[in-house]
């Protein structure tokens, strides 16, 4: 085999070689930046947040309306239910429909919307020690109140709130619009 030395004419250019591919750059960056870690887009290096699932709203411990699409929202959670057992427990989350629940310090329970207002994504959690949400695409942190503590942009949205009651017996949780 005999070697032939490189030529200007024998090295295709990045921008050809992507073409001939068929994925523009655009196509590359968004497939890097939807990573299982997130990390190349995100503004901090803050662990995703832990303890956090996500419950189909068909799940057997849940009644009434969790999706903000179908009307206002207004349904009870059976804390005993094992789908939402982890709730009981402080740092504990779930989302369930258009909803994240969160068990947060003090026991307390705070309902807020599941997806972030900067740019929309469902990568909001609860961070327990810092008694926050933060969203993991892009760094966006709110407060229980809802407010924005740190914006991934200027003029970021609050996060919209839901009433949340607790029964007496600690078992069953309902949140309404």
């Amino acid at each position: 085999m005999k070697n032939h030395p490189t030529t200007d004419q024998d090295q295709m250019k990045r921008g050809e070689f992507l073409r001939s591919l068929g994925m523009s750059s655009a196509a590359l960056m968004a497939f890097y930046c939807m990573g299982t870690t997130l990390t190349s887009c995100s503004k901090s290096s803050d662990p995703t947040p832990a303890t956090g699932t996500t419950t189909p709203t068909t799940s057997t411990g849940i009644t009434g309306n969790t999706d903000t699409s179908k009307g206002a929202i207004s349904f009870t959670v059976d804390l005993t239910n094992a789908d939402f057992s982890k709730l009981k427990t402080a740092g504990g989350f779930t989302k369930v429909g258009s909803v994240l629940i969160a068990n947060t310090k003090g026991s307390s329970y705070v309902t807020i919307q599941r997806l972030c207002t900067h740019q929309g994504l469902d990568q909001v959690g609860y961070r327990l020690a810092s008694d926050d949400f933060y969203c993991d695409a892009h760094g966006s942190t709110y407060a229980t109140n809802g407010s924005v503590k740190v914006p991934a942009e200027t003029g970021q949205a609050a996060m919209k709130l839901y009433k949340t009651t607790v029964s007496a017996d600690g078992n069953t949780l309902t949140v309404t619009a």
